[in-house]
């Protein structure tokens, strides 16, 4: 049976017997962690491996682990963090407090069972960007957004910790929060090759998620998720041929029912749909989406195939280092 072309959430700390039923006959490729699934570290490690058995094989297991409000693992079990943006403007030493951060993270995720995150955002920060995501950005210069996404990438991968780049291609100029409403940019297709910038440095990344904002110099009637022109762009001018996954497939920016945002996501390009609420009704009716298609599944593949090594470190030092930069 062919892996299916979605990442499903669960509704608690631990799984249930339906959950693990559905889980088993529905063959999700990977799956996604918030704060409601998260308790102590032998908790989260049971979840992880529960999450695994239903599938018989080792699922990537995600989590948004950003730092600053985005962060589902915290205190005190967890390292906290500053937000990207502060961190940028506070570090001595940039470049390498990013590399630290990243491989602090790792260690937190690897030893729980995590092995990749949705990080990093690669969004480019503007004065006129909505307070959801400003401070989730690195900076508002293009080349630095990059190079603090390269550091951090290199720093979870140390870590044996995958990245998600987000939200492709750049969600920056948004002034609505997509968790509600669905932002609309006017800026001119030279404008948004800034935003582009970053995702195109870090194209050679095996993972991707889109981004729910209409860019109205390349698809004035969709959002980028659902977008084939977006789409295309994200593969032949950004350059991204790793798996694309869809922002959470519910969130309020999209309009229609659950199934059919899914299906028109998938027709425009999209290799697979993030679902995160842990809606079991909802997973039910994504199920019947399938298996992924043939281009997609080698994505997928290349994905799982790729995941980083876990490297050992002194953590205790490097801690002390992080404090320091």
């Amino acid at each position: 049976m062919g892996q299916g072309a979605f990442i499903f959430g669960c509704e608690g700390v631990t799984l249930s017997p339906r959950e693990a039923a559905f889980f088993r006959e529905a063959q999700p490729w990977g799956f996604i962690l918030f704060a409601r699934n998260v308790e102590t570290p032998e908790q989260l490690r049971s979840l992880t491996n529960a999450l695994r058995e239903t599938v018989g094989r080792d699922a990537p297991v995600l989590i948004d682990q950003e730092g600053g409000r985005v962060q589902r693992m915290r205190a005190p079990h967890w390292r906290e963090f500053l937000p990207p943006l502060d961190q940028v403007q506070q570090a001595s030493d940039p470049d390498r407090a990013l590399w630290i951060r990243g491989r602090l993270l790792a260690e937190d995720l690897h030893s729980v069972g995590i092995d990749v995150n949705c990080a990093p955002g690669l969004d480019v920060a503007r004065e006129e960007t909505h307070p959801f995501l400003k401070n989730r950005c690195f900076s508002e210069d293009h080349g630095m957004v990059a190079r603090m996404g390269r550091a951090l990438v290199e720093g979870m991968a140390a870590g044996g910790v995958a990245p998600v780049m987000k939200h492709l291609p750049g969600h920056g100029r948004g002034t609505v929060d997509s968790h509600k409403g669905l932002p609309h940019v006017h800026a001119t297709r030279a404008e948004l090759a800034e935003d582009f910038a970053p995702f195109e440095a870090l194209s050679d990344l095996s993972m991707g998620m889109s981004a729910h904002i209409i860019l109205d110099a390349i698809d004035p009637h969709r959002p980028a998720t659902q977008s084939p022109k977006v789409i295309e762009l994200i593969r032949e001018e950004i350059g991204f041929d790793g798996l694309l996954m869809t922002d959470d497939i519910s969130m309020g920016a999209l309009e229609g029912k659950v199934p059919e945002r899914a299906r028109t996501a998938l027709a425009a390009g999209c290799d697979m749909v993030l679902h995160c609420n842990g809606d079991l009704a909802e997973m039910e009716q994504l199920a019947h989406l399938g298996a992924m298609s043939e281009k997609a599944q080698s994505r997928a593949d290349h994905a799982a195939h790729t995941r980083p090594s876990h490297q050992p470190i002194d953590i205790t030092a490097l801690a002390d280092e992080f404090s320091r930069t």
